[in-house]
């Protein structure tokens, strides 16, 4: 087995190697100073210097205007399934709600603790094999605002173009985050859980658009309040220290590589050579509409459920690791976000055309 076998898990996902070597190194001895990052006191000069790093590389990358904050929280993307409605919802309001998978609907149930929840598009008939397109549903008049993710991990779907919708927006792209250009100025709030494309699990970005801060009710408790942790610079509480620190590593790495547009190009190109190799023939079969299909995660389905389990063992033995798809789809799914590298790809392309030759 080599040191590094290629991860195609859905998250914890894969880092750069540069990262985690630079990240080991600081978890020891940060930038010579004879204690580990993880030691420092978060109000620290050196700490506040990687906290605004790292807020400066995301506005820079994902181009987020000045009237919006970004903050840095605890809890994972689930916590904002109920943040986002406390803040933004109360009594006798609504909001709208797109059911495209798992993460939604785990939003949806949350959501309806604090107002009422309208789901005008809902794939759940057909397994969540597509996401819907602009003439499949219509939003109702005077919803607070319109809820969806833009990528399904489990499912393999993605929204290749966002809602064209006149009001406020909230977007989990938990999954997909800097994967590909987004006009932020389209959205009221994004969040994203980093262990996907950003760093490890323990922090979760949160970039709210200003007006919005000032709608919280009264009676949500202080430390699910946006505007507190806007107002202290997410540092209300103590932070995810390190977690934050590795963010801040993975954007100086896609900043260096030529930021969002390089990534997109090459994170199309790893999902054109896997699909294409699905779609080779009857034996692989992609889980998703084409239309709806996921740059981030590629799910697909083989004959059989013995022929899958065997796939997934012959691929781990090759280092092809993390294959197994999730219960409610089955089969296969590969991961392949933005540090996942191109040679993964191609072994797993060479291995399914050998295991269909062996298998089909």
């Amino acid at each position: 087995m080599p040191d590094r076998i290629f991860n195609f898990s859905p998250g914890p996902a894969t880092l750069p190697r540069e990262v985690l070597a630079q990240a080991a190194k600081d978890i020891v001895n940060f930038k010579d100073r004879g204690i580990g990052l993880i030691e420092m006191s978060h109000r620290g000069k050196e700490f506040m210097a990687v906290m605004e790093e790292t807020e400066t590389l995301l506005r820079r990358l994902m181009a987020i205007p000045d009237n919006y904050k970004v903050l840095f929280l605890q809890g994972g993307a689930s916590t904002q399934f109920a943040m986002v409605p406390m803040n933004l919802l109360g009594p006798g309001k609504s909001a709208a709600y797109l059911n495209t998978g798992t993460w939604s609907k785990n939003a949806i149930k949350e959501a309806k603790l604090f107002g009422k929840i309208e789901v005008p598009f809902s794939s759940e008939t057909t397994n969540f094999n597509r996401v819907p397109t602009a003439g499949d549903y219509s939003v109702p008049a005077g919803m607070e605002y319109l809820y969806f993710v833009s990528n399904n991990t489990i499912f393999g779907t993605q929204f290749q173009t966002f809602p064209d919708y006149p009001g406020t927006m909230i977007c989990d792209m938990s999954s997909d985050i800097l994967s590909r250009p987004v006009d932020v100025g389209r959205f009221g709030l994004i969040f994203a859980g980093a262990q996907k494309n950003m760093g490890p699990a323990g922090v979760t970005v949160v970039i709210v658009r200003d007006d919005l801060l000032d709608r919280t009710p009264e009676q949500v408790p202080t430390m699910f309040r946006y505007k507190i942790h806007a107002d202290k610079g997410s540092m209300f509480n103590t932070p995810p220290c390190f977690a934050i620190h590795v963010v801040g590593l993975v954007l100086k790495w896609l900043d260096g590589i030529g930021g969002v547009p390089a990534i997109e190009k090459f994170n199309r190109d790893k999902a054109a050579l896997l699909y294409e190799a699905i779609d080779a023939g009857d034996f692989y079969r992609g889980h998703a509409e084409p239309a709806s299909r996921s740059l981030m995660n590629v799910t697909f389905n083989l004959p059989t459920p013995e022929l899958e389990a065997a796939f997934v063992k012959e691929a781990a033995a090759l280092g092809l690791d993390g294959l197994k798809g999730h219960r409610s789809v089955g089969g296969c799914r590969a991961s392949i976000y933005n540090a996942f590298p191109r040679e993964g790809v191609e072994k797993l392309v060479e291995f399914m055309r050998q295991f269909e030759k062996r298998n089909g």
